[in-house]
């Protein structure tokens, strides 16, 4: 009863009001209010502050500087090996698999439109046919930086409005559509082994979504904007496990490679919790493409 309810009111709470008012406060940095939610935070989620730069949570100008909170150089190592596909984020694996005929798994049951959920254009959805994908779902007490999988030149940013659901495995099991239809960011990049899309998927109270090259990417917009960035000068081009985007409160990305480049680890499965940096696939395409 309580599971059904809590998915009722996804439907008819204000999703964008609620998320613009926890946006507020936490951007605060007024004490009174900042301090009690930040320790509050880290009781209730067991953060681990031993492994952030900054070890003392109260040493933060705002609750958003300490949910983004950069960790020390040795607390996320990244994968050995040219092959190696390592993990974006921290978080645990919703799911993963092939793309097929247009479908991406979302829950058991429950697939969605790739199409749909990189925008609706057919072309940029073609490169990713027959590809792969690996959904990671960011808890609150997870580092909330997101990384390169592999090192890519971006070529397209597109934010799609949309909805504010929560992106839990109450809702994704129970919502229709749930990753094509709440606001997102598709970042597509060119890699020498093939396309790549990181999606930065929205979600209910999450303050704002980042990306390293144009900062704050929504909220703030009803329009969906499209750059290309191909003929960019110089050319964006970020390294495997380097930063290339943050959720300021937590989230989900998705990771789509195209057809042929990549092999997911067979080990992985949904629900195994994943950290940033570590391999979750090799590549298996012509690596001085």
């Amino acid at each position: 009863m309580c599971d059904k309810l809590f998915i009722a009111l996804q439907h008819v709470v204000p999703q964008h009001a609620l998320s613009r008012v926890a946006g507020w406060v936490a951007n605060s940095s007024w004490p009174v209010l900042r301090d009690p939610f930040i320790q509050w935070f880290v009781k209730r989620y067991q953060v681990n502050m031993a492994e952030a730069c900054c070890s003392d949570p109260l040493k933060y100008r705002t609750f958003n500087d300490f949910f983004t909170r950069a960790l020390k150089n040795d607390a996320r190592p990244i994968a050995a090996g040219d092959d190696a596909i390592v993990c974006p984020a921290d978080g645990a694996i919703s799911q993963l698999g092939p793309v097929e005929q247009d479908r991406v798994l979302q829950a058991k049951g429950r697939c969605f439109s790739l199409t749909s959920l990189l925008g609706g254009d057919p072309a940029l959805a073609e490169q990713f046919q027959e590809g792969c994908f690996m959904t990671v779902y960011l808890s609150p007490r997870d580092y909330h930086r997101v990384h390169m999988p592999l090192a890519g030149t971006l070529t397209r940013m597109i934010h799609v409005p949309g909805k504010l659901f929560s992106v839990n495995q109450l809702t994704s099991e129970n919502v229709d559509s749930l990753f094509a239809r709440n606001e997102r960011v598709v970042c597509c990049f060119d890699t020498d082994q093939g396309p790549m899309a990181l999606v930065l998927v929205g979600a209910m109270i999450v303050a704002s979504v980042d990306t390293v090259w144009a900062g704050q990417v929504c909220p703030g917009r009803t329009q969906s904007i499209d750059v290309d960035y191909r003929d960019h000068v110089p050319p964006i081009q970020i390294g495997k496990g380097d930063e290339m985007g943050r959720f300021k409160l937590g989230s989900t990305v998705i990771a789509v490679f195209g057809p042929g480049m990549a092999s997911l680890a067979a080990g992985l499965a949904a629900g195994d919790v994943v950290c940033m940096g570590q391999r979750i696939g090799t590549l298996t395409g012509d690596q001085s493409r």
